[in-house]
């Protein structure tokens, strides 16, 4: 009698048999596609499909002592910046045999505290993080559980923890040199929440660095990643600081409100104000006047984070951390200031 008559789950040993191949093979297949050739992979993968064969994780683990799994900790799927690298971290991860746990924390760091505890219940291989910004006690129950983790979108030179990312500071201050290079010397700045948000926060002082190295000041306005909240925030800069010429964004979401704002305040962008975004997300080429804006390696980021996170699973000691140099790109929503 077949084991699908008697209720019995098809084996590894069912799928080499049907395939033709040792079980070996099969759980290389399972495990390491990759390393397996293409033809012999789509044999096993038939086999799999016609058996109904589900490997038994459970037991992998306990054998192992590892269960195959990254966990990523978000602060929203809502922004394209982090749906953008964490395709390419999960594409990665699968190449590997490896499976994502995705969550979103909301920006909160209580509930990313919370989730990362969770993950790490689950027996989660690794964490990738979004930042340093977080309780120093996060920190501390991640080395006491030997977990290994790594910092996404974010890099500093001397960050004791692995990174992979750009000096978020460092790309902002470009554009601000830029916008002063144009001939701007009122400048505003529309950043994100700083609170709990590092990158943010780097890009707020990058701006004002750059400005006050050549003698200036910024007037500075925070607001959440959403356009509405942007739209009402630029409104208030400008009605505030109508002498400004360009506002500088932290993001291309909070650009977009910028440019929404000028138009309804009776503005021509970039004539009457020059605005620029961060990040070069597909809405930085698709509004009118396209943005001005930092372009980010967002696919190569997420790759680079797979590999880390990977490496430290064999070798808690041996990551390093991987820089990558943003890149301005110009288009029409900024230029010199009306004379």
């Amino acid at each position: 009698m077949s084991r699908e008559k008697n209720n019995i789950a098809p084996t590894l040993e069912d799928v080499a048999r049907l395939s033709g191949v040792s079980t070996a093979t099969v759980s290389r297949v399972l495990n390491a596609p990759a390393k397996v050739k293409e033809a012999t992979r789509r044999k096993v993968q038939e086999a799999v499909a016609a058996l109904g064969y589900t490997p038994n994780f459970g037991a992998r683990a306990l054998a192992s002592n590892r269960t195959d799994t990254i966990g990523a900790v978000i602060p929203t799927m809502e922004n394209a910046i982090f749906a953008q690298g964490l395709q390419a971290l999960q594409e990665e991860l699968a190449e590997a045999g490896v499976t994502l746990l995705v969550a979103t924390s909301g920006y909160d760091a209580a509930r990313e505290a919370e989730q990362i505890r969770t993950l790490v219940g689950r027996g989660v291989d690794g964490l990738a993080l979004i930042g340093e910004a977080r309780a120093p006690e996060v920190y501390d129950f991640l080395q006491a559980r030997g977990v290994p983790f790594a910092l996404a979108w974010h890099w500093r030179k001397d960050c004791p923890w692995p990174c992979v990312g750009f000096d978020n500071r460092a790309a902002a201050a470009a554009m601000a040199e830029r916008a002063l290079i144009l001939g701007h010397r009122r400048i505003a700045m529309l950043g994100g929440v700083t609170r709990w948000n590092d990158r943010a926060a780097a890009r707020i002082e990058g701006v004002r660095q750059a400005v006050a190295a050549a003698g200036g000041a910024v007037a500075v306005a925070e607001a959440e990643y959403t356009l509405e909240a942007a739209t009402e925030a630029a409104r208030g800069l400008i009605r505030s600081h109508p002498d400004a010429t360009v506002i500088l964004c932290g993001n291309d979401v909070l650009a977009a409100g910028a440019v929404r704002a000028a138009r309804e305040e009776g503005l021509s962008v970039p004539r009457d104000l020059s605005i620029a975004g961060f990040d070069d997300i597909e809405l930085a080429r698709l509004i009118d006047p396209p943005l001005t804006t930092v372009r980010l390696p967002h696919r190569r980021m997420g790759q680079a984070i797979a590999r880390l996170l990977l490496g430290l699973r064999e070798d808690p000691d041996g990551g390093e951390s991987v820089v990558f140099a943003p890149e301005i790109i110009e288009r029409s929503s900024m230029g010199p200031p009306r004379a």
